[in-house]
């Protein structure tokens, strides 16, 4: 990510967050909508994403290809359009991580996109098959959509529903694995948190949990989303991640590094 496309997302994140009352899920829903229109129309994408045309000009072609969004999602993408990006494809990702906050700020009391996404992505990734179905290039769009839609039904919001269509929809090259632990941490980021992933040979205590995170947040400095994951093969002790820092204290860990030193 270039500087222009990072200076240019915070921006458009600040007038995000400033929306007159609250973002809901159709404006979500709309901004999703939006980058997959831009990214299907190289047209549209040169023209939005050309930073020696006129402000008014770019904002001017939102308004005739998206006047029927919300008012929020007209403000939001008007904004984006303003920026400078560092390329069209960082525009495109922008919206749709924009269309994943605001979908973020939209979730009803008591309902944690983390979890639900994160509940998703290791039912994937479980499931070599159903990671194949979804994921794949081959098959029709459609066949997916309707595949998520039947795996989520009466089990996720609306939502996280709609974040994991427009991940399958709209993948730009990234697997699914990798699109959803970026959704997750998007949402997280919205909410000032950040996404903890503890690997553990078995499940760890409410307890133990409880004192790892105070730790972790001390460590990074803001509230984290602990996601946890029972893998039998670390025999003994825990992996954590937290965005690419990893802290391998696990067992198996230690009888490699210990396979290496008498390898030597």
């Amino acid at each position: 990510m270039g500087s222009a496309t990072r200076e240019a997302l915070a921006a458009s994140v600040a007038v995000l967050t400033v929306l007159p009352g609250s973002a809901d899920l159709a404006t979500g829903e709309q901004l999703l909508q939006a980058s997959r229109t831009i990214a299907d129309s190289a047209a549209l994408r040169a023209a939005l994403a050309d930073d020696s045309a006129l402000d008014s000009g770019r904002t001017s072609i939102i308004e005739k290809v998206f006047g029927s969004f919300t008012p929020n999602a007209l403000t939001v993408l008007r904004s984006a359009v303003s920026e400078r990006w560092s390329s069209e494809t960082d525009l495109v990702a922008a919206i749709e991580e924009l269309g994943i906050r605001a979908l973020a700020e939209s979730v009803p009391a008591g309902t944690s996109l983390e979890e639900e996404l994160f509940v998703f992505d290791r039912a994937v990734s479980s499931d070599p098959g159903l990671e194949l179905a979804v994921g794949s290039k081959l098959g029709s769009v459609a066949a997916k959509i309707e595949l998520v839609d039947a795996l989520l039904a009466g089990k996720a919001s609306k939502q996280t529903v709609a974040i994991v269509r427009q991940l399958v929809e709209q993948p730009r090259g990234r697997r699914i694995g990798e699109l959803l632990r970026f959704a997750i941490s998007v949402v997280a980021d919205q909410a000032n948190l950040s996404v903890a992933t503890v690997t553990s040979a078995a499940h760890v205590t409410p307890a133990q949990l409880e004192r790892l995170a105070a730790g972790l947040t001390k460590q990074y400095g803001r509230g984290l989303r602990i996601n946890q994951v029972v893998d039998p093969a670390l025999i003994g002790g825990l992996r954590v991640q937290v965005g690419d820092d990893v802290i391998d204290g696990s067992i198996s860990n230690k009888i490699n590094d210990l396979r290496l030193q008498l390898a030597r």
